[in-house]
């Protein structure tokens, strides 16, 4: 498992570097404002708005108001590939069993409205050690590693 630090009792983050504490924004005063470093996506909102900004931001929450919503999942994705490297931290209605399709997404800060247990996110997080498809995580998939040194002839 990675490690994580938690810095209260729901923040988690698995990042080396110091906690982002500026206030996040809405998308569009985002876009308003040349200061703001810290934005909130909500569901709805085009995470694509943000990439030619991408080089100021430190921190962007995405909004989980609900855990059925999964556009949030899109935006994350949508933000890594796009080269953003600062803190994407998923917050709101966010379940222990989803965190680790969200890491594949590419978030690697968490704060759920309730407290996750440590040993049911180790084991969430320990479920399933290969995966089937590429995602922001860059994991390998294990259909990738089976044609390891199979090299044509």
């Amino acid at each position: 498992m990675a490690d994580f630090v938690s810095d209260t009792d729901t923040l988690i983050r698995f990042r080396d570097d110091e906690q982002v504490d500026d206030a996040a924004v809405t998308v569009d005063s985002f876009l308003d404002q040349q200061d703001a470093s810290a934005v909130r996506v909500e569901p709805g909102d085009d995470a694509r708005a943000l990439i030619p900004h991408l080089g100021r931001l430190s921190l962007v929450e995405v909004n989980f108001p609900a855990f059925g919503d999964g556009r949030g999942y899109s935006s994350a994705r949508i933000l890594r590939e796009a080269g953003y490297e600062g803190e994407l931290r998923a917050v709101g209605d966010v379940l222990v069993d989803q965190v680790a399709y969200m890491r594949r997404c590419g978030f690697d800060a968490f704060e759920p409205d309730a407290a996750l247990d440590e040993g049911d996110l180790e084991s969430a997080l320990d479920r399933w050690p290969e995966v089937y498809q590429p995602a922001a995580d860059a994991r390998q998939p294990i259909w990738a590693k089976r044609h390891e040194g199979a090299r044509p002839a």
